[in-house]
């Protein structure tokens, strides 16, 4: 299973990124211990004391990533510009060229990683601190419009100190003319990779190292627009601790992840392979479900509504991991919503069922206290709502289905998520949903609360678990409501029809997905298999349908409601 790795390292602040020197030992700036060089190399140039990265060469980094001599160079030779006139520059670059034996500050090309072909630009800090004139802005730009015809993934290594000093405005141009060469490659339907490298920041930062479908980072990472020492001097304030480092923006939603270089080629290659184009029609192969759903339960008698509500809440119930661990395999988790955090009450990514690609997206409570603060109680903050539409809008650009897992007691109701705006953050997910151009199946498995589980929940099909709930609220709240006494919650909840049986005889749910005995850890496994035989046969009926059709299905079906 794929798995974004977090590194912990002594980061000293004012000391410089150390580099590799030749000879045979190097020290840490970080951790200040003298390194053996050949162990460092072996260890892909990190130290093996206290984990810091070093910063690598392109000759480097490609030996890292691409497949041995699968490298192909693009642009080389380009003249560059020196529109200020600045004394000395085009000393300046032919120097470095001679020296550091690369091109410019990029090196574009079209290589192999693990087999999966894809264009390759690597930024290199050695060649005036990464910057980006025009020679950079352009080799980049023909890369990316070349992907394009050649309908192929982009991934860029991003390293730089923003846009070159020395070429002023026409430096600053470079951020427009690569961002609008990336929207093409997107509007194209193909994959664009960034991964941040120490440092990053500046005009790099606001251009295209921002804009990838999925954005990495190496560990302990600098990643910023403005560098800590221009905001220490601007606003005379002391920075937090790991400001502007890699963890810092998992925990603010702005990238998917952290990667280890160990485990890099490896994730590339599978995110290249995740994001190939299907054929119109195209079922990826999805097998023919092994039996026929059955359409009643196994148990006989009626169990009473409010027994329901407390199955749903259990807390030993399976969530929505344990099912995307059971029905899917190699899930990569993404993370964030690109604005302001990273919502653990709601969890996303990519699995396979039968080799085709889904985004599964869920709803997550935690089994203990900590998990429980961590996951908000299952209670989405209106960043967690983005950061699943975010990744719907994502599966749309890449045709693939989505499968969201409902377990909720309701969005997240603070103060803070009022001023973050979370009634838009639910209306925007029930107005792109309802238009998304791709099979959407959701799945309520424990507590569906009002409107915060329909954020995840406008499907082409909605099932339900035998002992799930889907409820305008609470029912101590209905009660509350309608009859002043919380107490009256068992008679509420008979009176709501809050359960699988009720809601699909009332034609709000197509299918519940029967439990032998109420879910837990012990029977998830045969639940799980009866629920991948249905998403089985969802997808073979959905799948071959166009965008349209798939809308306007869905548009039809909550019409008749």
């Amino acid at each position: 299973m794929l798995k974004f790795k977090k590194t912990n390292y002594i980061q000293v602040p004012g000391r410089q990124q150390p580099t590799v020197p030749e000879g045979l030992w190097i020290k840490c700036d970080a951790c200040g211990e003298l390194l053996y060089k050949e162990d460092v190399r072996q260890n892909r140039y990190v130290c093996y004391k206290c984990g810091k990265y070093f910063r690598i060469s392109t000759r480097k980094r490609l030996k890292m990533v691409a497949d041995k001599g699968s490298f192909e160079k693009w642009e080389e030779g380009m003249e560059g510009r020196d529109p200020l006139h600045y004394p000395d520059y085009p000393q300046k670059i032919a120097g470095l060229k001679e020296r550091l034996k690369i091109d410019e500050a990029v090196t574009c090309g079209v290589c192999t990683i693990h087999g999966e072909k894809a264009v390759l630009c690597v930024c290199d800090g050695r060649f005036l601190m990464g910057s980006m004139g025009y020679v950079v802005g352009e080799k980049i730009t023909r890369s990316v419009e070349r992907a394009t015809e050649e309908k192929l993934p982009v991934i860029i290594f991003t390293c730089s100190g923003g846009a070159r000093m020395q070429e002023g405005m026409v430096s600053l141009m470079q951020m427009a003319k690569t961002s609008a060469a990336l929207k093409r490659h997107s509007k194209a339907g193909l994959l664009y990779v960034s991964v941040l490298t120490d440092p990053t920041t500046g005009g790099v930062t606001a251009s295209f190292a921002m804009l990838g479908d999925i954005i990495l980072a190496e560990p302990g990472a600098l990643v910023g627009f403005a560098g800590p020492r221009v905001i220490e001097q601007t606003i005379r304030q002391k920075l937090p601790e790991g400001f502007q480092r890699a963890e810092f923006l998992v925990e603010h939603g702005l990238i998917d992840g952290i990667v280890e270089r160990e485990d890099l080629k490896e994730t590339l290659a599978r995110l290249i392979a995740m994001h190939r184009q299907p054929q119109p029609g195209d079922r990826y192969g999805v097998q023919e479900p092994k039996a026929p759903y059955p359409a009643n339960s196994p148990w006989k008698g009626r169990v009473a509504a409010w027994e329901r509500v407390q199955r749903a809440r259990a807390q030993d119930r399976p969530g929505a991991l344990d099912y995307i661990h059971e029905v899917f395999t190699d899930f990569m988790e993404l993370h964030g919503d690109r604005h302001m955090a990273d919502d653990g009450a709601i969890v996303g990514g990519i699995g396979y069922l039968d080799g085709c690609p889904v985004t599964v997206i869920g709803q997550q409570k935690g089994k203990t206290t900590k998990e429980n603060i961590t996951r908000n109680f299952g209670m989405p903050a209106p960043e967690g709502y983005r950061k699943a539409l975010r990744l719907m809008r994502q599966a749309e650009k890449f045709r693939r289905p989505i499968v969201c897992f409902v377990d909720t007691p309701g969005a997240y109701c603070g103060m803070e998520a009022e001023e973050r705006g979370q009634g838009e953050a639910i209306a925007r997910n029930l107005f792109e949903m309802s238009d998304l151009s791709v099979p959407i199946l959701s799945i309520v498995i424990g507590e569906g609360g009002s409107g915060g589980a329909l954020a995840l929940a406008v499907g082409n099909e909605v099932w339900m678990m035998e002992n799930a709930t889907y409820t305008i609220l609470s029912p101590e709240g209905f009660a509350s409501i309608l009859w002043k006494d919380s107490g009256k919650a068992p008679k509420a909840a008979e009176q709501m029809r809050v359960t699988a049986e009720d809601l699909k005889e009332l034609g709000i749910i197509e299918k519940i997905i029967w439990e032998p005995q109420p879910a837990n850890v012990e029977n998830i496994s045969g639940i799980a298999q009866a629920m991948q035989e249905g998403i089985r046969g969802f997808l073979r009926q959905y799948l071959p349908l166009d965008g349209e059709s798939l809308s306007r299905q869905r548009y039809e079906r909550f019409r008749r409601m």
